[in-house]
């Protein structure tokens, strides 16, 4: 779970620059769209859309992008339709990855998705190949200057959280699917504002990566999640913080 804490810290801090240029709200918008098609505009009743918006609000997009993109999912406004589908493949080493897009043209999406796999040393793999080496769970990051870590882990856990790292700037929390929204506003009422929550993939177990591969491996990540149509990438590798912080400023 290292790997993916460090991963995850590492996005929250370039997020503020994709918002810039603009490209967050793109795959925000489709995500909003999308869950709005599928579980209604409501975001009390609607799981998948209410943290979608949180994320959207996170990132400072405009209420009327967010009333819009509801409208265009629930048919109120004319707008694309996408597909969910999801790619399977391996990095480097053997590490597995997923791939979660949404697109409104899959042959070209799978395309350029192979093609960026390749480019990184990896391949596309058949459905069902790697996804069961992963579980979905909450994952929710708290500042350590935000409270204690006991006050958290209390709080944390009588909520129905599965468990509690700290990392070493933030408290990582992973709950089950099931769990996830209650641990939140279960923070949420004690005055703890997480920095990020979001429901994710993480592995059973990691491939340990250094040097050339694991410089492949994070150019294939950001290759991946700056592509339009990816919504979500996850992988079960394993690079040492230091390693991996160098190569992602390098």
């Amino acid at each position: 779970m290292s790997g993916h804490s460090k991963w995850h810290s590492i996005k929250h801090k370039k997020a503020a620059a994709d918002a810039k240029r603009g490209k967050i709200f793109t795959k925000l918008i489709k995500e909003m769209s999308v869950a709005a098609r599928i579980g209604g505009g409501d975001i009390d009743s609607n799981p998948r859309l209410r943290t979608a918006v949180a994320a959207a609000k996170a990132v400072n997009m405009p209420l009327d992008n967010i009333k819009r993109a509801i409208m265009k999912g629930t048919g109120e406004l004319p707008g694309q339709a996408y597909e969910a589908v999801t790619y399977e493949g391996y990095g480097p080493g053997g590490v597995a990855v997923l791939v979660e897009t949404l697109t409104d043209n899959k042959n070209r999406t799978v395309a350029e998705v192979r093609h960026l796999f390749s480019k990184h040393g990896g391949n596309l793999a058949e459905t069902g190949a790697v996804q069961w080496m992963f579980e979905r769970k909450g994952y929710i990051s708290v500042s350590r200057d935000k409270v204690s870590e006991d006050r958290l882990m209390e709080i944390a856990l009588e909520a129905g959280a599965d468990d509690l790292q700290t990392e070493e700037s933030a408290y990582s929390i992973y709950t089950s699917f099931e769990n996830f929204e209650s641990v939140k506003e279960a923070l949420q009422a004690a005055g703890i504002e997480p920095d990020s929550a979001e429901l994710t993939m993480l592995p059973q177990n990691g491939v340990r990566l250094e040097g050339k591969k694991a410089e492949q491996m994070l150019k294939l990540m950001e290759s991946l999640e700056d592509h339009d149509d990816v919504q979500n990438v996850y992988a079960n590798f394993d690079i040492d913080e230091a390693e991996m912080e160098a190569i992602a400023n390098g």
